[in-house]
């Protein structure tokens, strides 16, 4: 006979009363809050008309502009050329937006390309969702804008880390990307070691705090603002500077971009087997010093074995080609795509 009391006695209580204490806290238990809505800060679209950086890179810069609303923000984009053309998206790089391709994009568009351009998040007229900018964040980015657009499928042209954006979106969208793709400059497996000083510093968390801050932000707005100031001599670089001193996520989206985004990290997406049914085009100037010439070489050679693909050297070119060597770029472009 058990004694009241014993060990066994109370065993078998508890396992008997358990069952309802986990039930009873289960329905009383409160239900999750729903996720919190993406937090987003403003893109230029939310200054003044008569600011330096919208007249730099006004909102019509290109012409058929318009904006498409996704979960991460609202997406500013740009149609140009003859909708029977061949189609074609322009993917610009870390810092500064679509205007990149100011020369580009229109000598395209008059060759009877259809040209698809857009601001990344973060940059431009494209808002800036607090959250990580990694490739993720890109390639959902596009692919939406290109069931927006009911685009099917079209030929990237990607440069600097719009190169890497390419080679992420095309490794895990092939069905939505055409077999010629055109890299320019590209990023995508930079090494740590390669990026320069202040790029190391911007990827450091307290640093990345500390560039988001209100206080930063009023310090470089002051600069901009300042009297002093000699006249702006070269826009592209203008716009850099005004974005980090006036777009509260710009410098957020920046530094994730360098710690998190594709700039490095992309080996796997330029080794997938989905590059045996394509060709890819690379162009690199070898004065590069933002993406050494080397990564041109190291690219081609991650390709797997029956990738078609070409290196095309622009002697003396640095980093931002499609300024300084726009009809070299549309040449090589359209030489590519009407290749057999």
């Amino acid at each position: 006979m058990v004694a009241l009391g014993s060990p066994f006695q109370c065993l078998t209580y508890t396992l008997l009363i358990l069952p309802l204490l986990l039930l009873t806290t289960y329905f009383l238990a409160a239900f999750p809050t729903p996720p919190e809505a993406v937090f987003l800060h403003a893109s230029l679209a939310s200054l003044p008309n008569g600011s330096l950086a919208r007249k730099i890179y006004p909102e019509d810069f290109f012409e058929g502009g318009g904006y498409a609303t996704f979960p991460y923000g609202r997406v500013r984009y740009w149609l140009m050329g003859p909708e029977s053309g061949k189609k074609i998206v322009l993917i610009h790089g870390l810092s500064v937006p679509a205007m990149i391709w100011k020369d580009v994009a229109p000598e395209l568009a008059s060759r009877g390309y259809r040209v698809l351009l857009y601001d990344l998040y973060g940059r431009g007229y494209t808002d800036a969702p607090k959250t990580s900018y990694n490739n993720l964040l890109y390639m959902n980015q596009l692919a939406f804008l290109m069931q927006y657009l009911h685009w099917q499928k079209a030929i990237f042209t990607g440069v600097s880390m719009g190169g890497g954006i390419a080679a992420a979106f095309t490794a895990s969208f092939p069905n939505l990307v055409e077999d010629k793709v055109i890299i320019i400059s590209s990023a995508g497996i930079v090494h740590t070691e390669d990026l320069s000083r202040t790029s190391k510093i911007m990827t450091l968390p307290l640093v990345q705090a500390f560039a988001s801050s209100s206080f930063f932000q009023k310090y470089l707005q002051h600069l901009t603002n300042s009297p002093n100031e000699t006249a702006p001599v070269n826009p592209i670089q203008e716009i850099v500077r005004l974005q980090s001193a006036h777009l509260s996520g710009y410098n957020a989206a920046i530094s994730s971009s360098l710690r998190e985004g594709p700039i490095r990290g992309e080996y796997k997406s330029f080794s997938s087997d989905v590059w045996k049914d394509r060709k890819l085009l690379i162009i690199h100037g070898t004065n590069d010093n933002t993406v050494p010439y080397k990564y041109a070489a190291m690219i081609q050679n991650a390709l797997p074995n029956g990738t078609i693909s070409e290196i095309v050297t622009i002697e003396g070119g640095n980093q931002d080609l499609t300024i300084s060597h726009p009809d070299t770029i549309v040449n090589h472009i359209d030489r590519w795509v009407l290749s057999p």
